[in-house]
Order: C-alpha cells, then structure tokens, then sequence
C-alpha cells in the first residue's frame, strides 16, 4: 500500500492510498496521514479519487513530531569522508517545515552554493512506543520512504553539530509515499540510487547500513518516545558531492532523482532562494 499527503485539485490538504496512476482521497476519515496513523483509521480505498498528474505532492508526513537524522551510516561514506565507523548512531535533527514533496522545488539558499545532495531510505512509525527491541521493529513501523537528506555544507561544518546545515527552508525532498511493509518486503535486500541530472552519482544496497533499521528503531526508541508519524532518516552512501574532485554542488535548474527499489524515485528540481 502506498500512504501520500496532497494538495487536491482546490489546493485543500488531504491525505490518500495512492494506487496505479490515481490516488483515493480518505481526507474525510482524519486530518492528516499523521492523524491516521495515530487514529487507526481505516485506509480501505473509497470514494473520491484524482490522477496524480491532478494533484500537488506534500511531504507524505507534513507535520512530524520528530525527524532524526542518522549520519555516518554507511561504511562508504564514512571512508571517503576520512573518518572512524562510529560506534553509536550519530543523531542530529531536522525540522519539519525544511521539506519539500516530490515534484517540489528543492531551494538553495542565498548564504551558500555548497548544497549537496543526499539520497536515503526514511523509516516512518506508525503507533507510540518506548524501548522498543531491534527484534520487535517491525511492529511499529508504518513503512518506508525516499529521503533527499540535503545539506549545505558550508553551514553543517561552522561545528561538530550538523544541524545548521540540515535546516534551511526547502532542502529536505520526502516522498513521493510511504510504502507499507507488506509491499515493501525485507528492506535488506533494496537498493538506492542517487541521480543528478540524469547521471547516477550513488549507489548502495541497504544491507550496508552500519547500523540497520531494528538497531535504530531499538536505539531512538530508547532516549525518546517515537510518535505516529515520526521519520527516522537513516543516512546516505559515498558519492556525495563535497568528497569529489573537484566538488559536485547542486546548483539551480538541476534536476535530482533519490530512487530506492520497492518504493519508487522521489524527483526534484532545484531553484534559487528568492
């Protein structure tokens, strides 16, 4: 099953089951996906529906409780950035109001031109919990998305926290849906694949995660209560633009794919800060 939030033809929010090349609006059972998650609703398709080509792409969960971000989670990445596996998860944060849906401008702003993109897998909770163990994740995930966890560097580097860079307006592309774990099937086995206009730039398979999906579940989990609705972005692979030579930055007019097999590709342009 595949979960989105949209801006129907009117530009009212809603929320939906996207099947094929249409999505059924369930805008009626909950405020919001979020709402739904938290609520149990049922998300039996009814009712109205649109074309996707009818409707505006919103972060599948607009307004997160939490977004934890995970650095330094592939061993490639880690490499080519000079340093040492870290032997817990580092965890920083991102805000809700930074990101954009798919088909959404991803904006570069006018403090930096080092925007650097980040192709990663986003696991969303679906119901409260506490302490939970890596062998029991499974039970409170709602499923899986494409994340472009993207960073202006310059920013991410004035200190050891990386949060500066990972915060400003319009530089998190989310989407386009969270897939449920049915679909999705074992999330060891996928694939992801990082595209600048056209040219693949990364590449992984998620079994490379230093630290996987259970063990970041069972450690979040532990220092906070994971919500409804809650992201846990789970770090990107080598490739990224700073370690090139020389740097390969993001730049207006680009056009930047995050594609991850048993999702789908998340795709967003990027324009200028006005």
């Amino acid at each position: 099953m595949r979960l989105m939030s949209f801006l129907r033809p009117d530009g009212t929010p809603s929320w939906g089951v996207a099947t094929g090349e249409t999505v059924s609006d369930l805008g009626d059972r909950a405020p919001g996906l979020k709402a739904a998650l938290a609520t149990h609703v049922s998300l039996a398709p009814a009712g109205a529906s649109w074309h996707l080509d009818e409707i505006t792409f919103l972060p599948p969960i607009p307004d997160p409780d939490k977004i934890i971000c995970v650095g330094l989670n592939y061993l490639s990445h880690i490499l080519e950035g000079g340093r040492e596996p870290p032997k817990k998860p580092t965890i920083f944060t991102r805000w809700a109001n930074t990101q954009v849906g798919h088909g959404q401008p991803i904006v570069r702003p006018n403090a930096s031109e080092t925007l650097d993109y980040e192709g990663e897998l986003a696991v969303v909770i679906g119901r409260a919990c506490r302490h939970v163990k890596a062998a029991d994740f499974g039970s409170v995930i709602a499923g899986y998305a494409c994340y472009n966890d993207a960073s202006v560097r310059e920013w991410q580097r004035h200190s050891g926290q990386f949060t500066p860079g990972k915060n400003f307006p319009s530089t998190g592309g989310f989407g386009p849906w969270i897939v449920t774990p049915d679909e999705m099937g074992d999330v060891t086995r996928q694939s992801l694949l990082t595209r600048l206009n056209g040219e693949e730039v990364q590449r992984a398979t998620l079994d490379d995660l230093v630290f996987d999906v259970p063990a970041l579940v069972e450690y979040c989990s532990t220092f906070t209560r994971l919500e409804p609705g809650d992201v846990i972005i789970t770090g990107t692979t080598g490739g990224v633009g700073a370690y090139r030579k020389p740097p390969l930055w993001m730049k207006p007019g680009d056009i930047v794919e995050v594609e991850i097999s048993g999702i789908g590709t998340l795709r967003n342009t990027v324009t200028q800060e006005g």
